[in-house]
């Protein structure tokens, strides 16, 4: 049985984040269930991101990867008028258009070269508590290894494989928004380049956004129900639904927009009930995942690591009230972004009968 300091369970950007920042100073050992990582669509990534990256040590290596600059939002939210709101006055600067994958890649490097230790592929299977330490299951692809370590951190996703091991919760006010996509070509200069782009319709929203490359992503965002078994993994169903709208239709004719690929996936938020405990940690979206109208999944991963990292520095070092402390935190993030994104969706009120929207006023007083 090997020993660590830390075990990081998943090796996205929150358990990545948290690895690359604890490893010059412990033995960290990363647990990841694919060889080569998750393939991803794309993303945006706001202007205060470049905050975090430069108090991770990062700036300049990010911003020598060349994602695309995101100069600012439009939307046709609440009215039929498209607002635009631009990064010009961020004091940030612009965000990012991301190439999810390369982006995932790179901070998985990043954590390797600061001296994190990667086990990959390994599925985790097992937790059990050791007087003071967690002895850790998982199976390789050349059979099962066990880890003992004072300190785990879940970054394992919405399933939150050891957190939910531990006793923790998920909770979803009975959300269930699902996200139909396709990934395809666009001609360059087209008038959506450098921004993201969201319409409200009756059943929910769509998003598109650029990804490097001369790729876009185009997605609807709505309820299980409401999806129709035409959209579910059918790109070219997808595009010609979007085409009906007034302002991402127009858009997807100007970049000639093909699809190449489509999928179906959740896109609720959730939350742990809680995300701390004796030597245990859960980060990113296993702590919380959002509703992708916040923008906010992607920052949280990152932050959440990082904050995360601190807090297991702070209980091995001896402090007492570090895991109550990130505890608190992510918490409030919670409340903070469940208040939001309420008062967001109650500004769009052409369609108050519609099941969609229903909905959202329904869930707004739960929290």
């Amino acid at each position: 049985m090997d020993s660590a300091d830390v075990v990081i369970i998943g090796a996205g950007p929150a358990g990545a984040a948290a690895a690359l920042n604890l490893a010059p100073m412990r033995h960290v050992v990363l647990v990841e269930r694919r060889a080569n990582g998750l393939q991803r669509t794309g993303e945006a990534l706001p202007p205060v991101a470049r905050r975090l990256f430069a108090d991770m040590g990062l700036l300049a290596e990010f911003l020598a990867e060349g994602h695309l600059p995101c100069h600012g939002n439009r939307s046709v939210w609440g009215t039929d008028k498209p607002i635009e709101t631009d990064f010009l006055r961020d004091l940030d600067g612009h965000g990012w258009h991301l190439d999810r994958t390369r982006f995932d890649d790179w901070l998985r490097r990043a954590a390797v070269k600061r001296g994190a230790t990667p086990l990959m592929p390994a599925r985790f299977d097992a937790i059990e508590r050791e007087g003071a330490r967690w002895r850790v299951r998982v199976v390789c692809d050349n059979g099962p290894a066990e880890l003992s370590t004072p300190v785990v951190i879940d970054c394992g996703g919405r399933r939150a494989p050891a957190a939910r091991r531990l006793g923790a919760q998920r909770q979803n006010a009975g959300e269930r928004l699902v996200c139909a996509w396709a990934l395809g070509t666009e001609r360059s200069g087209n008038r959506g380049a450098g921004f993201t782009v969201v319409e409200a319709v009756e059943d929910g929203w769509w998003y598109t956004a650029p990804v490097p490359g001369r790729r876009r992503v185009l997605a609807l965002f709505t309820d299980a129900d409401l999806i129709g078994k035409r959209l579910a993994g059918d790109g070219a169903a997808l595009v010609r639904c979007a085409m009906a709208t007034c302002q991402i239709g127009p858009l997807m004719d100007d970049a000639a927009f093909r699809a190449r690929q489509g999928g179906l996936t959740a896109a609720h938020h959730t939350f742990l009930d809680a995300c701390s405990g004796p030597g245990w940690i859960a980060a990113g979206d296993a702590s919380i995942s959002f509703d992708p109208i916040s923008s906010q999944g992607l920052l949280h991963a990152l932050f959440s690591g990082l904050s995360a990292a601190e807090a297991a520095e702070r209980y091995l070092t001896g402090a007492p009230d570090a895991l109550d402390l990130y505890q608190r935190v992510i918490h409030g993030v919670k409340y903070v972004y469940a208040s939001r994104v309420a008062a967001y969706y109650a500004t769009e009120t052409r369609w108050a009968a519609a099941p969609f929207w229903q909905r959202r006023r329904v869930q707004a007083e739960l929290f």
